[in-house]
């Protein structure tokens, strides 16, 4: 007698896991797709962190990556190192039709700056990317504490409080 609601409650949850986890159908035919998302575990006193991951170009037409949001995080700028120099990219983080760009420590990323929050490892950290069409892509990605890739930030346009 008691099984039964048991097995209903079983069932119901079930049926929500894979609800959950069924293709949305906006990201089926998303331009973009995003592959092992992950920030840097941040303190607000650190006043930056960065996202990274595999951004796939899945159409036959080049797409250009202008800008990423997020409801947290007030700034957001799409960066690269060079020679060791942390510097905004200008234009957008161009992915050729059917290839992928690698945003990761000492290469391309999404800087978040004006840390409203700590960023804490197991944290979930949602963005958006703005593609040149119009278009846009939800993420979400990890944080993980990282030592860095050894960039430097003094020297940069950013005033970000430190001394030159």
């Amino acid at each position: 007698m008691h099984a039964r609601p048991l097995v209903l409650a079983a069932s119901a949850a079930a049926a929500l896991l894979l609800a959950g986890c069924a293709p949305d159908a906006a990201s089926e035919d998303a331009p973009l797709t995003v592959t092992d998302p992950w920030v840097k575990t941040a303190v607000p006193e650190d006043m930056m962190s960065a996202a990274f991951g595999t951004l796939t170009n899945t159409t036959d037409e080049d797409i250009t990556v202008v800008a990423a949001t997020s409801d947290v995080f007030p700034t957001i700028e799409l960066h690269e190192v060079v020679d060791g120099a942390m510097a905004p990219v200008e234009g957008g983080f161009d992915i050729p039709a059917g290839e992928s760009l690698t945003l990761e420590p000492g290469g391309y990323h999404l800087m978040i700056m004006e840390l409203p929050e700590a960023i804490e490892a197991g944290d979930q950290v949602d963005l958006t990317l703005e593609l040149s069409t119009g278009a846009t892509v939800d993420l979400t990605a990890t944080a993980k504490d990282f030592d860095g890739g050894n960039e430097e930030y003094h020297g940069s346009d950013m005033d970000m409080g430190s001394s030159e």
